[in-house]
């Protein structure tokens, strides 16, 4: 039986971090989840996600600038990065941020899971 996907989601919000949790482990995923993106690069080769959602406000290191970090960092480039926000310009940011994809908040269930289907190909 192959390892489940691992997914990371940096959201400031407890109540969305929960959320996510409840659906991803529902759906099979482990998940990790972080209210702040500082030491980012540190957060993230510890866990080594298949996949990442980065929300836009982030406290002290936004997601752009958390997003930017990945995309640059050599071991880490290449895992998908979902931009998430509540923000009307969610795709502008994303785009900006170097995001692989975006899901604006609210979101339901099934979107969720559609984009880690789309970026994970499971």
């Amino acid at each position: 039986m192959e390892k489940n996907k691992r997914v990371f989601v940096f959201d400031d919000n407890a109540e969305i971090l929960e959320l996510c949790t409840i659906i991803l482990e529902d759906a099979g995923f482990d998940i990790k989840t972080s209210s702040t993106s500082n030491n980012i690069i540190d957060q993230v080769l510890a866990y080594i996600p298949d996949i990442i959602f980065m929300d836009n406000w982030l406290p002290d290191v936004g997601g752009i600038d958390a997003t930017r970090a990945l995309k640059g960092h050599e071991a880490l480039k290449g895992i998908p990065v979902i931009y998430f926000s509540a923000n009307n310009d969610v795709q502008a940011l994303a785009t900006e941020a170097g995001a692989d994809g975006y899901l604006s908040k609210p979101f339901d269930i099934q979107e969720l899971e559609d984009i880690i289907h789309k970026h994970l190909s499971v």
